[in-house]
C-alpha cells in the first residue's frame, strides 16, 4: 500500500482543502505507485501564504549568519542521506542511479557555495556631498516569495532556489513538480531537520495551472522564481510583473554545439553524449543542435552513432546503466511526436527514434538515444525544444555560417564550440547569443560559484547562483544619517 503525503504549512503536515490526491508513478515501472499527494487548490495556497506572512518578521530579524547556519547543517544532512535521496530521484525521475548521485553531489556543492552568502549580504558606503552626512546602503528581504521547481533536477533546483531565498530573510511558498513530489517531501524534511522555523518554508502540491497561477497572481507574493517551459514561464512572468512583483525564470533552450575541422572528434563525441543523451536530454542546457563543418560531418556522425549504440538503457539501478526512462507518458509522447515530425520534414534518421520495449522495458517509458542528420534551419527539430535524447546534425561550409545558425533561435541559454583555434574560440564567446557558453566542454557543464541564466526566451530577470544569487531575493535601502 502506497503512502499518502501532505502539504507542509506552518511546520505541520496537513491535508488539502480538496481532500483529493494524485499519484507519483515510477516511470521505469508504471505499475509502481511511489505515493499519493495532495491535489491542492487556491485555498491551500492562501493558508500557506498566511503562514509565511506570520513567520516573516521573526525570520527577517534573525541575524543573517544565524540564518546561514541552517545551510551548514543541511550540508551534513545531505551527506548522511545521499544514498536515500539518490534512490528516490532514480525511482521518481527515472535517471540512472549514477546520475542521481551526481545530482545530490551538485546540491551539496551548491550549499557549500550558498552557506557563505550569509556573510556576503553586504551594502556599500558612498561619500556624501555633505561632510555632516553619512550615507550607506543595506539589503533587506522582500517578504513572502514563491518557488516553482521542475522535475528534471527536483532536489537540486528546489534547494538551489529555496536556500538563497531564506538566507536573504524571505519566507517561501514552494510548489514542486507534480511528478517529483516525493523527493520534494524529502526537501522539506531536510530543511526542517536543519532547523528552519515553522512557517519559513511552506509546500503546497498540486496542478501547476492551479497552484502556479495562485502564486503568480497573489498580491502578497513579492517575488517568484520559476524553472520550466518557456510558454509557462512567459505567462507567469506577465502575471507577476503586471502587479509589480519580481520575476526570475529559467526556461527553455535549443542549445547549439559548433564543431570545426580542428576539433578532437573523439573527445567531442564523448561530450555530445554527455550533453545530448545522458539524463535522456532532460536538461535545459543539453545539446540538441550540432552544427558541423561538412568536411568532418561524415566522420562525426558515424562516431556519434557508434557511441550511441553503446549506451546502456534500462532500469536506473541496473549495472552500468546510462539512461533510465523519460519522466512520464507525456514526455514519451513528446519525444515520439518530434521524431515523427523530423522524419516527415525530411531529416535522415541515423539512429534510434523509437520507444524501447524489449528485455523487460515494456512497463516503462524507455526511449532510444536518437540522431538525425540533414537537418535544416526550417525544420521543427531545429527550432523547438524537445527535452529528450535527440540530436539534430546540420552541416555548414564555414565557421561564419555556423555562428549565424547557432544564433538563429528564439532561445539563448547555453552553447559550445569545439575547436583548437583560439581566435575563433574567443570570437564565438564574444558573439554567440547565449547566457552561458563553453569551449571544448559539454553545453550542460556548470559550477555553482558562477551566475547561471540565459538570453532571449530562455530567461527572465536576474541570474541564479554565483555571486549574484542574492540580488533577486533582496531590495536595497539607502540610509542618510546626520549626527
Amino acid at each position: 500500500m502506497s503512502h499518502t503525503y501532505y502539504n507542509y504549512i506552518n511546520g505541520e503536515w496537513v491535508s488539502s482543502k480538496t481532500n483529493e490526491t494524485y499519484a507519483s508513478i515510477n516511470p521505469a515501472n508504471t505499475e509502481e505507485v511511489l505515493g499519493y499527494f495532495q491535489s491542492s487548490n487556491e485555498e491551500d495556497v492562501e493558508l500557506a501564504i498566511q503562514s509565511a506572512e506570520n513567520a516573516f518578521a521573526d525570520w527577517a530579524n534573525t541575524a543573517v549568519p544565524k540564518r546561514g547556519n541552517v545551510l551548514f547543517t543541511l550540508i551534513q544532512l545531505l551527506e548522511e542521506k545521499k544514498e536515500e535521496l539518490a534512490t528516490i530521484i532514480t525511482k521518481e525521475v527515472g535517471k540512472s542511479f549514477r546520475e542521481a548521485n551526481g545530482e545530490v553531489n551538485k546540491t551539496i556543492e551548491a550549499m557549500k557555495q550558498f552557506s557563505g552568502e550569509a556573510n556576503r549580504m553586504t551594502g556599500e558606503t558612498v561619500p556624501s556631498n555633505s561632510s555632516e552626512i553619512f550615507g550607506y546602503t543595506i539589503r533587506e528581504p522582500l517578504g513572502v516569495v514563491g518557488v516553482i521547481a521542475p522535475y528534471n533536477f527536483p532536489l537540486g533546483i528546489g534547494i538551489w532556489k529555496i536556500a538563497p531565498a531564506i538566507i536573504a530573510g524571505n519566507t517561501v511558498i514552494f510548489k514542486p513538480a507534480s511528478n517529483t513530489s516525493l523527493i520534494s517531501i524529502k526537501i522539506i524534511e531536510l530543511f526542517e531537520e536543519a532547523g528552519v522555523p515553522a512557517g519559513v518554508i511552506n509546500m503546497v502540491t498540486g496542478s501547476g495551472s492551479v497552484i502556479g497561477n495562485a502564486i503568480g497572481n497573489h498580491p502578497k507574493i513579492k517575488a517568484v522564481s520559476f524553472t520550466g517551459s518557456t510558454n509557462v514561464g512567459l505567462a507567469l512572468g506577465k502575471a507577476v510583473s503586471t502587479r509589480g512583483a519580481k520575476m526570475q525564470a529559467e526556461m527553455g533552450g535549443k542549445n547549439p554545439s559548433i564543431i570545426l575541422e580542428d576539433a578532437n572528434i573523439d573527445e567531442t563525441v564523448e561530450n555530445l553524449v554527455i550533453s545530448g543523451f545522458l539524463d535522456n536530454g532532460q536538461r535545459c542546457t543539453g545539446t540538441s543542435r550540432v552544427i558541423v563543418l561538412k568536411s568532418i560531418a561524415k566522420e562525426l556522425t558515424e562516431k556519434l552513432v557508434a557511441r550511441a549504440d553503446k549506451l546502456v538503457i534500462g532500469e536506473g539501478f541496473g549495472e552500468n546503466v546510462d539512461n533510465g526512462p523519460v519522466v512520464d507518458e507525456g514526455q514519451l509522447n513528446t519525444y515520439l511526436h518530434y521524431v515523427q515530425s523530423a522524419i516527415d520534414e525530411g531529416a535522415t534518421l541515423e539512429y534510434g527514434g523509437k520507444r524501447l520495449t524489449k528485455n523487460g522495458l515494456d512497463k516503462g517509458y524507455f526511449v532510444a538515444p536518437t540522431i538525425f542528420s540533414n537537418v535544416t534551419k526550417e525544420m521543427t527539430i531545429f527550432r523547438e525544444e524537445i527535452f529528450g535524447p535527440v540530436i539534430g546534425i546540420t552541416t555548414v561550409d564555414t565557421y561564419e555560417e555556423a555562428l549565424e545558425l547557432a544564433n538563429d533561435s528564439e532561445f539563448g541559454l547555453s552553447s559550445t564550440i569545439y575547436t583548437n583555434d583560439l581566435n575563433k574560440a574567443f570570437h564565438f564567446v564574444r558573439n554567440v547569443e547565449s547566457g552561458v557558453t563553453h569551449v571544448n566542454i559539454p553545453s550542460n557543464y556548470f559550477e555553482n560559484q558562477y551566475p547561471f541564466g540565459g538570453k532571449k526566451a530562455s530567461s527572465i530577470g536576474p541570474r541564479e547562483q554565483g555571486s549574484t544569487t542574492l540580488d533577486f531575493w533582496t531590495d536595497y535601502k539607502t540610509v542618510y544619517i546626520k549626527a
